[in-house]
């Protein structure tokens, strides 16, 4: 935005003086007789001309008259001065007062004109940028007489747009009427104008970005999904409102209005208090209406972030006393949005931890609950900034349901945990002590460490790849990663502890007779085959943690086995049927392990096709 400046080669040669000011000047220093009535004389001349009947624009059609017009009413205000000081019975006195009251009217139009002619072209931009050229020039006197033409706008390094000179002779016009007018003793009316124009048109701006008077009740009947429609049209129109019309407004206000610090705070506050306490009263109404989800809590994070964010502008253009109201009403809105989030946090962990759903899921895998939990907290963790100031001073549970041990929260000694951390690992330790009281309902003790070990993994892959990872921290997962490797050891041992057994501990000791032998075999086929047969249903979602259980348990059951069957297999030689009592060799139990825990059962196909590998080898064997 180019930056606006004024420029001119003459200084005012009128000043003001109050009575007091005329009364206690000299009579050799006061202004003669002859001089005050020359100023009647010739504003009586100007102020006539342009009279209240005339059509024409007096600072649109000729702005070197329009500045000699306020020079003149300057003039005449300080001969009336003059006259009440010095010659109160003077008809001159008369004659000002009749023509002071003609100009102000002229003058009340012009404002109107102004005003209502520059409705679209009064923006913050254009706003800003000529008071951001007005801060050169410190002379008020000056400004008020000399500003106006097209060739005294001139700007910094570059061209501007039409539209910007236009807003910024507007600008200017406008600042010197209000300053004669209020010098003058007519601010009353000039505020009323500007008043009614500037507060239609912040209204009007309001509703064309969509805020509209909602009560309540109004609020409270929408159902979720135009609740949340609504809410992102307020988050798009809050920002607009805030940064464009507010902001505009303050500094039209304090710009126009600068001669009178209470005319331009009643002004503003007068114009933008109705809409602005509106426009942020809507996140409290949004925080009484019926939590029928937890998932309203971003609702109510996405309203506490957009006030949050533009705090700081809003106390800066509400700043005054007078628009104490409208900052009363963003905090009311800020604590109901805390109180809310707060809530519905409690009843979320509420509800996670008194979930009674006593349905098993098939083969040990992800419960919808982790799935559910785990989506929702690590979206919390996308709102780290605003759930840090919401949870600052809200402490964890005094007393715990769950043992002391259970709680590991994340720790650093050199970046110690935020609330919000804390928070989102309780939590979580929340949904795991329910998982776990959800493993009891597997009757296979092996199953259910398969369950848990599945979930926790399900939450650490949700914290690594989520902002969760920053806030929890590499110490927490790594404590986690312990836990999901013992409860997949604790799954290979009471998933296949019965297989292992069946095996000799120690194949150096004394030899096994040819009927040991052959029991330990069938021992063996039995354990394995039951092993399969369960497990083929038993699911492991995650690729990695299945083959890495899986390569654990081939890691230890293939070269048992191979260590047995390379050393006895020979015994049997002779026997018939010894497809049937040697069914596998070592190789064949990599291709039986290959399909454990996918959730599904071996096919007919696939079974033959092992058993025919098994009896040719063994063939090939003996």
């Amino acid at each position: 935005m180019a930056t606006l400046f004024i420029s001119s080669s003459k200084a005012s040669s009128a000043s003001s003086f109050s009575v007091h000011q005329t009364m206690s000047l000299p009579r050799h220093a006061a202004f003669s007789e002859y001089m005050m009535e020359e100023s009647v004389d010739h504003a009586h001349a100007i102020i006539t001309k342009w009279d209240t009947k005339s059509p024409t624009s007096l600072f649109h059609d000729n702005r070197k008259e329009g500045r000699e017009f306020l020079k003149c009413v300057k003039d005449l205000r300080t001969a009336m001065h003059f006259f009440l000081s010095q010659k109160s019975a003077s008809g001159k006195l008369v004659l000002a007062q009749q023509l002071m009251q003609i100009a102000m009217k002229r003058l009340e139009k012009e404002f109107y004109q102004i005003l209502s002619a520059n409705r679209d072209r009064l923006d913050p931009d254009s706003v800003r940028s000529c008071v951001s050229g007005r801060s050169s020039n410190s002379d008020d006197d000056q400004y008020q007489c000399d500003v106006g033409s097209d060739e005294e706008i001139n700007v910094a390094g570059e061209s501007i747009s039409e539209v910007e000179r236009v807003s910024a002779l507007a600008m200017y016009d406008l600042k010197a009427i209000a300053d004669c007018m209020i010098g003058c003793g007519y601010g009353k009316e000039c505020v009323k104008i500007y008043k009614i124009i500037r507060k239609s048109i912040v209204d009007e701006g309001l509703y064309r970005i969509g805020i509209e008077r909602n009560s309540s009740s109004q609020i409270s009947k929408m159902n979720f999904e135009a609740l949340q429609h609504k809410i992102k049209h307020w988050l798009s129109a809050v920002r607009i409102a805030v940064k464009t019309l507010f902001n505009g407004e303050r500094v039209l206000c304090d710009h126009v209005f600068s001669a009178s610090d209470s005319i331009r705070e009643s002004s503003f506050a007068e114009i933008t208090r109705e809409g602005a306490i509106n426009l942020f009263k809507f996140p409290e109404l949004v925080t009484r209406t019926k939590r029928s989800s937890p998932h309203k809590i971003f609702c109510f994070l996405d309203l506490y972030e957009a006030i949050s964010v533009l705090l700081p502008e809003i106390e800066l253009i509400f700043s005054f006393e007078s628009t104490s109201a409208v900052s009363l009403q963003v905090s009311s809105s800020l604590q109901k949005l805390s109180e809310a989030v707060r809530a519905t946090l409690s009843e979320f962990e509420s509800v996670v931890q008194k979930d009674s759903s006593k349905t098993l899921v098939t083969g040990g895998g992800i419960h919808p609950l982790t799935e559910s939990a785990m989506n929702y907290i690590s979206s919390l963790a996308n709102y780290s900034g605003v759930l840090s100031e919401i949870l600052a001073d809200w402490p964890l549970p005094v007393q715990s349901p769950f043992p002391e041990s259970y709680f590991d929260s994340p720790k650093s000694i050199d970046n110690p945990p935020s609330a919000m951390a804390m928070r989102l690992a309780w939590l979580i330790l929340v949904l795991l002590c329910r998982l776990d009281c959800k493993a009891e309902l597997y009757k296979d003790i092996g199953l259910s460490y398969l369950f848990l070990a599945n979930n926790l993994h399900f939450v650490l892959e949700k914290v690594r790849t989520s902002n969760l990872r920053y806030l929890l921290g590499e110490e927490w997962i790594s404590k986690h990663e312990k836990k999901v490797k013992q409860y997949s050891a604790s799954y290979e041992v009471m998933g296949w502890t019965k297989v292992f057994s069946s095996l000799p501990e120690n194949n150096s000791q004394a030899p096994m007779s040819p009927e040991d032998v052959k029991e330990c075999f069938g021992r063996f086929n039995l354990a394995f085959e039951e092993a399969c047969r369960k497990q083929t249903s038993w699911v492991v979602q995650d690729g990695k943690l299945r083959d890495d259980i899986k390569v654990s348990i081939a890691k230890k059951l293939v070269p048992a086995y191979g260590e047995f069957y390379e050393k006895y297999l020979g015994m049997l030689d002779g026997e018939t049927n010894l497809e049937v009592l040697v069914r596998f060799s070592p190789d064949d139990l990599g291709n039986y392990l290959s399909y454990l825990l996918h959730g599904t059962a071996i096919s007919g196909s696939s079974s033959s096709s092992s058993s025919s590998s098994s009896s040719q080898k063994s063939g090939r064997a003996r």
